[in-house]
């Protein structure tokens, strides 16, 4: 390597390495899973660099960067259906005397996302609030739901609020196809309703407390309690899911015991509450069981997506 191409790859690595983390929120929001999205991110990063000296700075690096790895997550998408979560594919079930169906492990399953991996460092409180409310697991789950051109005009103008003469010759669409697509994207996912009005903090850490109480004191009702009275359960990979404080009550009430007392340590997802979720085995030893991320608002937890299994544990560090 001559040194003027040592040079080249330390001036690539310094100017590119701050978009990492944005462009790795950018191919999450765009796939639905993390797994994919560092995956492509790994691919845009030396296909940038294997590029680098042909870059002539017509546009900013950063541009550059986006648009390679819009072109990759279009790539990907062609290969991978929607990524859903439960309650995109059915209702809710009814017959609370019905087994629980089996794991739908063919369905690939939209992932959520450890706060730590895309949050602003060093963090400016206005700027994780926009990330939080935009990385929100039901805003990217009714993402997966638009086309993938409609996906990514609608995160690009919406979400990281770029001009629309900045992302048409990004996407090689017209200013007017991109506003079109814009419309159609907007109809479908407005992104003003998804503005959940949150407890404060002193209500929410209260309503957190109360929920890790109740699973390890194993008490349903008070578990049910800090639920609202038209929450969701629901627990990937298992298709089946609950909706409504009552239906919820009689699945748990069933559940408490084959999970006993559990334990809970916190983390964050999606910006949201969630708990790695710790069952008491026959051994008396607790084992990974689920990765709960709440959705909390005034009245209480709305929504609970429960993500059994142990397979997430890695990914936010247990």
């Amino acid at each position: 390597m001559t040194d003027a191409e040592a040079a080249g790859d330390k001036d690539f690595g310094t100017l590119s390495e701050p978009f990492r983390r944005e462009l790795l929120a950018y191919c999450y929001r765009m796939l639905g899973s993390v797994d994919e999205a560092e995956e492509v991110v790994q691919d845009v990063y030396l296909e940038a660099w294997r590029a680098y000296d042909a870059f002539e700075g017509r546009s900013s690096l950063r541009t550059w960067l986006y648009r390679i790895a819009t072109r990759a997550c279009f790539k990907a998408l062609e290969k991978i259906r929607r990524r859903p979560l439960p309650a995109d594919l059915g209702a809710p079930q009814t017959d609370l005397d019905a087994a629980l169906g089996p794991r739908a492990r063919e369905v690939p399953w939209l992932q959520p996302i450890p706060d730590f991996l895309f949050t602003t460092t060093p963090a400016d409180p206005a700027t994780v609030v926009v990330e939080r409310q935009t990385m929100r697991l039901a805003l990217v789950g009714a993402l997966q739901q638009l086309p993938p051109r409609q996906r990514a005009v609608l995160i690009l103008r919406d979400v990281l609020q770029w001009r629309t003469a900045e992302v048409a010759p990004l996407l090689e669409m017209t200013t007017a196809a991109v506003n079109s697509a814009l419309q159609r994207a907007r109809a479908q996912v407005p992104l003003s309703q998804d503005e959940l009005i949150e407890p404060d903090e002193p209500r929410q850490r209260a309503l957190l407390d109360r929920y890790v109480t109740a699973f390890e004191t194993a008490d349903v009702d008070q578990l049910v309690a800090v639920l609202t009275e038209d929450a969701r359960w629901e627990m990937p990979p298992i298709a089946t899911w609950f909706e409504g404080r009552d239906a919820i009550l009689a699945f748990l009430a069933k559940q408490m015991p084959v999970i006993g007392p559990a334990a809970l340590v916190p983390t964050s997802a999606n910006g949201q509450p969630a708990f790695a979720v710790y069952a008491r085995g026959r051994d008396g030893a607790h084992h990974p069981h689920a990765l709960h991320v709440l959705t909390l608002t005034t009245e209480g937890a709305c929504r609970i997506v429960a993500f059994h299994g142990s397979g997430l544990f890695p990914l936010f560090g247990f």
